[in-house]
């Protein structure tokens, strides 16, 4: 027969007992004492059991096995021994400091005997003499400081800016209409009339400058005469003044805001004149010439431009004779 003392650590202690009661009665010891105890780690359980030693290894496998045991440790019993519990908290030792050492006595410093001083030897005064007034020089005075007048440095003047390199003006030679350019612009001209504003403002930017407003006066052209066969055909034989009153200013208004005074039409907020030196105005000339052109045959049709929101005016007004 062997003894065994079994020291576990558990998170409760509810049944703990009967439960590890029935492994030891089923591996064939008996229990001989038990004891629980509360600790900070948690349950603390003593047991001291006895039985075959060949049943040893099945007891502790099966504890081992037992998953309320948080560690566990099984070792031989002897009697009279008393054994603390492995995963008992340990109790801080009380430390005394050692006493601080005695520090002993400085030595007295020799007596310092006093340091005799010479006594200086008494000094006569001499003897004061009077001398006569007229022999006495009075004390010269301190020369004072001449002032000096220090006019100042006028300032530098500031050096002139260097003048701005101007511009070369360059006059462009005039050319003929992009015509390629002005054909892809037309080609959806039957779906965007007469939302073509932004397409005009392409065709502005993407022609070579000599040819930009020669390009925007033959798409004025070719647009006028479309709108004239689709909307204005019937309507032939007139008059300039009736032409344009009857049909220049309503096709005009359909792209911009438009007012007729006289023979003169004027332009609100072109935006084809928005930018400052790059006037529009060739295309709305293009575009009377080619939608009134029909309509007052066989007389002629003259539109010149009097003045344009991009060289500053208030608006573009354009000038109509025949």
């Amino acid at each position: 027969m062997i003894e065994l003392e079994i020291q576990a650590l558990s998170e409760s202690r509810e049944g703990l007992l009967i439960e590890v009661g029935g492994f030891v009665i089923a591996n064939g010891f008996t229990l001989q004492r038990q004891r629980l105890v509360q600790d900070p780690h948690g349950i603390l359980m003593t047991m001291v059991v006895r039985g075959p030693w060949l049943k040893k290894r099945a007891l502790v496998s099966a504890l081992n096995a037992y998953d309320r045991f948080l560690s566990l440790k099984v070792e031989p019993y002897v009697e009279g021994e008393s054994r603390p519990h492995f995963a008992a908290s340990r109790k801080p030792s009380p430390y005394t400091a050692p006493p601080a050492p005695m520090l002993e006595p400085a030595p007295a410093a020799a007596a310092v005997a006093p340091k005799l001083v010479d006594q200086p030897e008494p000094v006569v005064a001499p003897a004061i003499v009077d001398v006569p007034e007229a022999q006495q020089l009075p004390p010269e005075r301190e020369s004072e400081p001449e002032f000096e007048f220090i006019l100042p440095n006028p300032p530098r003047p500031a050096a002139a800016p260097a003048p701005a390199a101007a511009a070369p003006f360059v006059e462009l030679i005039p050319q003929g209409p992009d015509e390629p350019a002005v054909d892809k612009l037309l080609r959806g001209l039957e779906y965007d009339y007469p939302r073509i504003v932004p397409q005009l403002l392409a065709l502005d930017r993407t022609v070579a400058e000599a040819a930009r407003e020669s390009s925007l006066a033959l798409a004025g052209q070719r647009i006028g005469g479309w709108v004239f066969e689709r909307e204005y055909a019937l309507d032939g034989g007139l008059d300039l003044h009736d032409a344009i009153e009857r049909i220049g200013v309503p096709a005009l208004r359909a792209l911009a805001e438009v007012d007729l005074q006289g023979a003169q039409l004027h332009i609100q907020d072109s935006a084809l004149c928005a930018e400052h030196g790059h006037s529009g105005c060739s295309f709305f000339s293009g575009f009377l010439e080619g939608l009134l052109g029909a309509a007052i045959a066989p007389g002629s049709l003259s539109i010149f431009p009097v003045c344009c929101r991009s060289y500053g005016a208030d608006e573009c007004v354009l000038a109509i004779s025949d």
